[in-house]
């Protein structure tokens, strides 16, 4: 008997999401279809969750790396009682439904991570899974734990495939993240065809390699044999990788074991067909068997009591332990102390100054000592991208309660963990690389923007002030293709004191990202008494000084190391008998969210005379300079040599900025902007 209802319950899964698929016209069943009984076995024998808290913090976490899959998730979450209706599953892929063709967290309840781009999803999880560890090792008592939770995941070929899986399976099998669980989906088909064409290595040697786990399931629709080896895989130190012999399109009498399972709808005769094949009614669609609702609803009652034992652990625990318990509550429920930007740093006005990346280190190792929630690292790139934790230590297997992550040179594997980190909530997680290098990881950046990530990118050498390294390493086009991400906050700080503005944003925006583009040469500190204070950076924008006698016949405007420059530009044109506005502009992002007044006030709109100036390309500034500005940018790409000479060859002296200055201030009215080396 239970048996057959476990078939009834595995074959609900298959064809509530081919339905779906073929009612949408558009999708993907081949991945459901198959995969249906690695599904139906993690969720109802293994997976721990509470559908009515979706976000429970000691819930284990649920990866459809297989993004296109999403109508196998969308069926559980359906099934167990999850606020997604029979409904929403009929409007799959539908405009404005619950249930959109990749999953995205925060939008569908029981979506822990976006996934779809491939590779991104496997390694969300091992940031979770170095979550789970670090928070278990600080706030797990001898006889009291309340962090012990496991990342499962369906992983694919394609997955497999993907470089940044790569990364993450090289970094996870180092650390022995133990609580990680992939189930691999090895049905050998991708898009074009067999995995005969591209993909021939023997992958369970590959990850044994990595130093994981590896078993074997020969029929992935056995679900006893799934479920032993997930048993199994609980009782090793390492993460696990169970590969899974399975069928794309199981069922399908034509397109089982083709790509044509993989991402068109089956067609009404397939369909059908498939149906007939596995003993199920060809109608009514969205077919849900009296017996199999009352399972699937039973196994989420179930989840449900289990969240009410661990809400009683809690309380025990926050008796026994009251500064663990406040602090573990506060964590997770992703709110900073009171007063936590009182241990912010203040920097004196000095001339030489310091490289806002030098600033950057004193501000994280500042946080810190307050924020023991703050945790990252670097690319291998700790000391240029100064970001070592001083008063913590390195994260590694024998070291859980290390805060500082050493991710090596791994870029794209480096984004999407941070990412998962901050999916995993009760942590603030930064990632530092190169700002140039962030083409390597672009995907994963765009993933934290989407998710409304608490993802904070900490991002060194950001111009060709560089130097001698060259233009491999001299960024140009990043900040602009940066900028272009919706709901991205790009913050490049003029000098130390704008750098402490620039974190203190980055801590409080807790809706989406903020990259932190950082200096390698040193800036000079601007004196706070003399012109305007720091704390305009947060507004995006601000007159840093108005120069001269009456209303400004010219704004000049730059963003970090080039606002020293228009400074003195401004000095020099005060001297010269004009009257000059200049502003620093860390953050269009920022700046746009306020309100016309204060815009208006900044951006003086009567003052059509503007020179922007930023070393990388001119993009987007022409927004800021209107109709009859000058924008001095950067075109091409660098060059190798000390920075100084680099400055004077590509123009941004003070001489030569006078001078452009000079000649718009002389232009006659209404000139179209235009773009200067």
């Amino acid at each position: 008997m239970m048996d057959e209802l476990q078939n009834k319950a595995i074959n609900t899964l298959r064809f509530l999401s081919a339905d779906a698929v073929q009612q949408a016209n558009s999708g993907h069943p081949g991945l459901p279809m198959g995969a249906a009984a690695i599904a139906y076995t993690i969720w109802t024998k293994h997976l721990k969750f509470d559908p009515n808290t979706p976000d429970w913090a000691d819930r284990d976490r649920f990866i459809l790396s297989g993004g296109h899959g999403s109508m196998l998730l969308y069926s559980l979450l359906h099934l167990t009682g999850y606020d997604v209706s029979l409904d929403d599953l009929k409007q799959f892929r539908q405009w404005g439904s619950r249930t959109p063709g990749h999953p995205e967290f925060g939008f569908t309840p029981g979506v822990d991570t976006t996934t779809g781009p491939l590779g991104q999803g496997f390694t969300n999880g091992v940031g979770m899974a170095i979550a789970e560890t670090h928070l278990a090792a600080e706030f797990n008592q001898a006889d009291s734990t309340i962090v012990d939770h496991y990342v499962y995941g369906i992983v694919t070929d394609g997955d497999l495939m993907e470089g940044v899986s790569s990364e993450a399976a090289s970094l996870a099998g180092h650390l022995k993240l133990s609580k990680i669980i992939y189930c691999y989906d090895d049905n050998r088909i991708s898009i074009d065809g067999s995995t005969e064409l591209s993909f021939t290595e023997d992958r369970g040697k590959r990850f044994e390699a990595y130093g994981w786990q590896v078993l074997n399931v020969s029929d992935g629709n056995n679900v006893e044999e799934i479920d032993r080896a997930i048993i199994a895989a609980k009782k090793d130190d390492r993460p696990s990788l169970i590969i899974c012999r399975t069928h794309i399109g199981f069922g399908m009498p034509n397109k089982q074991d083709t790509s044509k399972a993989h991402g068109e709808p089956p067609g009404d005769a397939e369909l059908n067909a498939a149906k007939r094949n596995l003993g199920w009614p060809e109608e009514p669609r969205f077919h849900i068997p009296d017996e199999v609702k009352a399972f699937y609803l039973q196994i989420g009652k179930a989840g449900d009591a289990r969240k009410k034992e661990w809400d009683k652990l809690l309380k025990a625990y926050s008796q026994a332990f009251p500064t663990f318990g406040k602090e573990f509550v506060r964590r997770m429920e992703s709110k900073l102390p009171v007063d936590w930007a009182a241990s912010l740093p203040e920097f004196e006005a000095d001339s030489k100054g310091m490289a806002s990346r030098v600033a950057s280190g004193q501000v994280i190792n500042s946080l810190a000592g307050i924020l023991p929630e703050l945790m990252g690292g670097s690319a291998d790139l700790t000391p240029s991208n100064n970001t070592w934790i001083m008063e913590s230590s390195a994260f590694q297997a024998n070291n859980p309660i290390g805060r500082y992550l050493h991710f090596g040179v791994r870029e794209h594997a480096m984004g999407a963990i941070v990412n998962g980190l901050a999916y995993h909530k009760g942590l603030i997680p930064f990632g530092a690389t190169f700002l140039v290098f962030t083409d390597y990881m672009r995907g994963a950046m765009r993933l934290s923007a989407l998710s409304s990530l608490h993802s904070i990118w900490v991002l060194t050498h950001d111009s060709i002030g560089l130097g001698e390294d060259g233009p491999t390493h001299q960024p140009i086009e990043q900040l602009a293709a940066l900028r272009a991400i919706p709901n991205m906050t790009v913050i490049r700080p003029a000098d130390a004191n704008e750098t402490v503005e620039a974190w203190r944003s980055a801590i409080e925006n807790t809706s989406g990202p903020t990259v932190i583009a950082l200096s390698r040469q040193a800036l000079p500190t601007i004196d706070r008494n003399q012109y305007g204070s720091a704390k305009g950076a947060q507004k995006g924008a601000y007159v840093l000084a108005d120069f001269g006698t009456g209303k400004p016949e010219i704004l000049l405007m730059a963003s970090g190391s080039e606002v020293d420059l228009i400074l003195q530009t401004g000095i020099r044109l005060a001297n010269s008998g004009n009257s000059v506005r200049v502003i620093s502009f860390p953050s269009w992002e920022l700046f746009e969210k306020m309100g016309k007044e204060y815009k208006e006030s900044v951006l003086l709109p009567d003052v059509k005379k503007r020179l922007a100036v930023e070393m990388g390309v001119a993009q987007g500034w022409e927004k800021w300079v209107g109709t009859e500005g000058i924008i001095l940018g950067i075109n091409g790409y660098g060059a190798s040599a000390p920075y100084k000479i680099l400055l004077e060859k590509y123009g941004f002296t003070v001489e030569n900025v006078y001078q452009l200055t000079l000649s718009l201030l002389n232009l006659e009215e209404n000139n179209a902007y235009s773009y200067c080396l």
